[in-house]
């Protein structure tokens, strides 16, 4: 990730967190995930949340106010296993989290894993 970029997307989770702690923590682990699972993905502020690209947009995260969401550009092209994806666009799906232990209860590192490799 450009250091220029990683600087802005740390400044906005920074901001954050002062004000959704709960919903500030998601968000970090959402992104680690994705450095790990996708290295070489970049990651930008956009939509008033942080977007994932490897070239393209694969998944962003986004919170509301009483939850998190992973948005995926491409989530109709996803298996879903775990039943977990939420949506009937054509295009996106999502998976809502309300808390730390939906990351592994709804197999987040697995579908992030899955939209970043379709794209790349």
């Amino acid at each position: 990730m450009a250091e220029q970029t990683r600087d802005r997307v740390d400044a906005f989770l920074e901001d954050f967190r002062a004000l959704r702690t709960s919903q500030h923590a998601l968000m970090v682990e959402i992104r680690r995930i994705v450095e790990t699972v996708a290295p070489d993905a970049t990651a930008r502020i956009l939509y008033g949340g942080i977007v994932f690209e490897r070239p393209e947009m694969f998944c962003g995260v986004f919170a509301y106010t009483h939850h998190v969401t992973i948005e995926f550009s491409r989530g109709c092209d996803l298996d879903d296993p775990h039943n977990v994806l939420e949506g009937k666009g054509k295009f996106r799906r999502h998976i809502k989290l309300r808390s730390q232990p939906d990351i592994a209860a709804k197999h987040v590192a697995d579908y992030i894993a899955a939209a970043a490799a379709s794209t790349a």
